[in-house]
């Protein structure tokens, strides 16, 4: 069982940054795949980016690629997301999610999900 808590959203203009943390509960977070998922007001969850266990793999969407940046720490059972140069499309509530097995896009496919994060970019 994990359990996951996000933090760190806010309102924030647009070019600007931001840090989301996830912290986990459960003594094996590390074997876990991670990944951020977003859900704009109207519109679908979608995903952001994903992380193996290990940290050596990483997935983006193409929308966040080379400005988001997925991370993690197993030593503090967290897991980040970098966000530079904000847009207004940007804005949505952010969740991470958890899954055992291989790195994955779906949402579907990951078991454990936190309660999510609002971030909101003004133009």
């Amino acid at each position: 069982q994990v359990q996951l808590v996000e933090s760190g959203g806010k309102l924030v203009q647009a070019g600007g940054s931001l840090r989301l943390s996830c912290a986990a509960s459960g003594r094996t977070f590390s074997t876990y795949d991670m990944g951020w998922f977003r859900q704009a007001p109207g519109k679908e969850r979608e995903f952001v980016a994903a992380i193996s266990w290990t940290g050596g793999r990483t997935y983006y969407a193409d929308s966040v690629k080379g400005r988001f940046t997925i991370s993690r720490d197993n030593a503090k059972i967290s897991v980040y997301l970098q966000m530079n140069t904000l847009k207004p499309e940007d804005t949505a509530v952010y969740y991470c999610a958890a899954r055992s097995g291989s790195i994955r896009r779906q949402q579907v496919d990951y078991d454990y999900w936190g309660q999510g994060t609002q971030v909101t970019v003004s133009s």
